[in-house]
């Protein structure tokens, strides 16, 4: 009988907590062992007063921008209590985490990238080129890249940004992740943004990041990828996106292991 061809390999998922359940679920079914230590805390940003005011008047634009599935939760949250989405307002989102959170809130027909999931490819659409004299509303975190709304913006779009949720380093016990290497039971890590990568440098430890850079590395985003080479990681490999690159690229290495 063969084995499971993650039998026995002990994996990092740092997904936020509220995100991390399919893809670990994903490495059990393959036989692995999921170890959940999430670098990324969302959390209620202090002032919900802009997302609530522009919940109220969505008609005004004729484009509205979610960049996360976690955008899209803490916007509906607060719209769908209030009023009905505008049926005429297009949608568009960077991931297929966002598509399908969106489509759980009857939002249907988004404009989103097939292949490479961030902001670079959802700019090449052929529907975010012709924005001129466009109203276009970004919901977001707090913080981020600039690009989507820049790059709209030159192409003579009003862009607002909305912010609805906050991100935070957890303050969290990484004693199980160091024990796990020390036990030879961690494997390889799965790494999701950027922004996570250098927060799980941080909570590890030194005794950590010197057995991070020499464990894989797996991200789903050239950009994640850098930066884990940037902070010395040895061994990293870049994958397709989403949690189907992610476990593609898994089966694929631990196959030739």
């Amino acid at each position: 009988m063969t084995a499971p061809p993650l039998e026995g390999r002990g994996i990092v998922v740092t997904r936020p907590a509220q995100q991390s359940e399919p893809l670990a679920e994903r490495i059990s079914a393959a036989g692995g062992h999921p170890i959940l230590f999430p670098v990324l805390e969302i959390i209620d940003i202090p002032d919900l007063q802009p997302l609530i005011d522009v919940s109220a008047r969505l008609e005004d634009y004729q484009l509205a921008v979610f960049i996360s599935p976690n955008a899209v939760v803490r916007t509906m949250s607060q719209v769908l209590p209030r009023r009905s989405w505008p049926a005429r307002l297009r949608v568009a989102a960077i991931g297929k985490g966002s598509v399908r959170e969106l489509e759980r809130f009857g939002v249907t027909g988004v404009i989103a990238p097939e292949r490479y999931f961030d902001s670079e490819h959802l700019l090449e659409l052929p529907e975010l080129q012709t924005v001129a004299g466009q109203r276009v509303v970004i919901f977001r975190g707090d913080g981020g890249r600039e690009l989507l709304g820049d790059t709209l913006a030159a192409r003579g779009a009003r862009v607002d940004y909305v912010e609805c949720y906050r991100r935070a380093r957890p303050d969290a016990d990484a004693a199980p992740l160091l024990q796990a290497w020390a036990g030879n039971a961690l494997h390889a890590v799965t790494i999701t943004s950027s922004e996570g990568m250098r927060n799980l440098f941080a909570m590890i430890g030194r005794s950590g990041q010197s057995r991070l850079q020499q464990t894989p590395v797996f991200a789903p985003h050239p950009r994640i990828a850098a930066a884990a080479r940037e902070l010395g990681c040895a061994n990293v490999i870049d994958t397709a996106p989403g949690d189907d690159g992610l476990m593609d690229a898994l089966l694929r290495h631990f196959a030739q292991s």
